[in-house]
């Protein structure tokens, strides 16, 4: 029998080409932050079709993304929305942000896509003193220290019937460990910890297996 890596990759392989093809711009989107020598740590094509699903299903006009690395999330996203959307993102690292500005282009979201370039926590406080309308889906996929800064300052920029997704919580089961002592364990724990504790959230985890290894992502709706 095969390995179940190989397994998982083989099936990710068959969903993807059958449900979600390789179109051009997200192929150049990966080669050019491959170029330049971003991690290869994007979601997978069918975790992106997924994104922009819910996306689509939310029926989403105003999208938050936590976390842009070279846009190749941030492509499934914008893509979802309707001709008068808005998609702002939140982006640490500037060469990140520079070679995702330019699959954005490239991909005609010019105008759609707003990336702001600093430490997220930062980003979401000043974009809070904005008062901006409230985002109907909110992606957190960035440092994962930090999430339950980043799920405090999601609650704050959306509304009741927002949707909010977070990635990679399983850490590859270690999420299970309460004694553990590994910053990414810790910030994940804590996120799903606020979660769980929270009225105006209604939420699931659900673990994933595919061309990404073992993880998974936790949904949680805005209910109040």
């Amino acid at each position: 029998m095969p390995e179940p890596a190989q397994t998982w990759n083989d099936v990710d392989t068959y969903f993807t080409d059958l449900l979600a093809p390789a179109e051009d711009v997200f192929a150049e989107a990966l080669a050019a932050s491959d170029a330049a020598g971003l991690p290869p740590i994007a979601v997978a094509p069918n975790q992106g079709k997924l994104l922009r699903l819910l996306a689509e299903t939310q029926g989403a006009r105003r999208v938050l993304e936590i976390g842009t690395l070279g846009g190749y999330s941030t492509l499934w996203l914008a893509g979802a929305l309707p001709a008068d959307g808005k998609l702002v993102t939140l982006e640490y690292e500037p060469r990140h942000a520079e070679v995702a500005r330019a699959n954005l282009d490239r991909a005609g979201y010019a105008e759609t896509v707003e990336i702001r370039v600093g430490a997220a926590l930062d980003s979401l406080a000043a974009l809070a003193e904005e008062k901006p309308e409230p985002f109907d889906f909110v992606f957190i996929d960035a440092d994962k220290v930090n999430n339950p800064g980043y799920v405090t300052w999601a609650l704050a920029l959306t509304r009741p019937g927002s949707l909010i997704v977070i990635d990679n919580v399983v850490r590859g089961g270690a999420v299970t460990d309460p004694r553990s002592t590994d910053p990414s364990v810790v910030g994940t724990r804590g996120a799903l910890d606020l979660v769980a504790r929270e009225p105006r959230l209604s939420a699931t985890a659900v673990q994933t297996v595919g061309s990404k290894g073992y993880d998974g992502f936790a949904l949680a709706r805005v209910v109040a």
